[in-house]
Formats: structure tokens, sequence, C-alpha cells
């Protein structure tokens, strides 16, 4: 089956990229954006019970609120880095982070998107299973965290570019 190719107003970084890459990438927004949601939920059960009083300490309620505000900051963050990498958002940052890394990696003659001891099926079913998965968050959130060769993307952009090739056009 082809993968189905999308239409992005930014250029594609990777189609289902590891979840180690996805926090690597982060922006500094990404990040406040997960702080604000980490405060906002205690601070929101800490006014609902201000504005309706409930009449028991609310210290549990607010440590579970913390929590979840704290898990769902992070599933927000993260789904915004995914955007960037799918090219739904601006990601010239990322573009050029992406270029620099697995250039590097080329050059060195290691495999792009690491090393996997899992067989090759194993892989595609990785990668069936985990790709736009962060769309689905709310339902079950599930992260790619297997190494494979699917990216959507030409790995020979990667590739060292020859002297004499370039200089002889």
């Amino acid at each position: 089956m082809p993968n189905k190719v999308v239409d992005t107003p930014y250029p594609l970084i990777d189609a289902d990229p590891h979840a180690g890459r996805v926090i690597r990438y982060m922006r500094p927004s990404d990040y406040a954006l997960w702080a604000g949601a980490t405060g906002a939920a205690p601070t929101a059960l800490y006014l609902w019970d201000k504005w309706d009083p409930s009449k028991l300490k609310i210290r549990t309620q607010l440590r579970l609120g913390g929590f979840l505000g704290f898990v769902g900051g992070f599933l927000l963050a993260y789904q915004r880095s995914s955007f960037r990498f799918w090219g739904w958002s601006e990601n010239k940052r990322e573009e050029a982070k992406d270029l620099a890394e697995l250039s590097d990696r080329a050059r060195r003659g290691l495999p792009l998107y690491g090393e996997s001891d899992q067989p090759e099926w194993i892989q595609g079913v990785a990668y069936r299973n985990s790709a736009f998965s962060q769309l689905k968050f709310h339902i079950f959130p599930m992260f790619n965290l297997v190494n494979h060769p699917y990216h959507g993307t030409d790995p020979e952009k990667y590739k060292p570019k020859d002297e004499s090739s370039s200089s002889s056009s």
C-alpha cells in the first residue's frame, strides 16, 4: 500500500519522527505551553472551589490537577513539535537542525534514523501504528519508539555531495 502524500504549507521533515527527536526539537514556546498547562489545571480547580466552595480540603484534587495538567501540557507540546516535523506549521529552525543532524550521520556512515534490532516487518507495523498518531492523543497516546526507515522523505538529500561532480559542472 503506498504512503499517503499530504500537501503541506511547509516542507515535510519527517512523516513519523522518533519520540526522542520530537522532544529534542521542542521550542521554548512548547515548553512554555507545557508549563502553562501544568499550572493552569490546579489553578482552575482552586478558582472553581473559591467560586463554588466544597467545604473540603482540596489538596489531593489540586495535586491530581497538577499531574493531569503536566501530562496534558506534555501531549500538547509534543503535538505542536510533531506538526512542525510534518510541515503543518512553520519549521525553518527544525529543517536546518534536521539537515545538519542527518547529514552528519550520513557523513559518518551511520544509518540516518538509527539502528533497530527489530525485524523489518515489525518496523513496518510500528510505522503503520504510529504514523500520525499524535492526532489521536485524546483517545490513545502512542509514540514512535522504534527506529525504522519509513519517514516520507528522500534520504539522498542527506548524502555528502561530491566535490568533483559539483566543480566539473
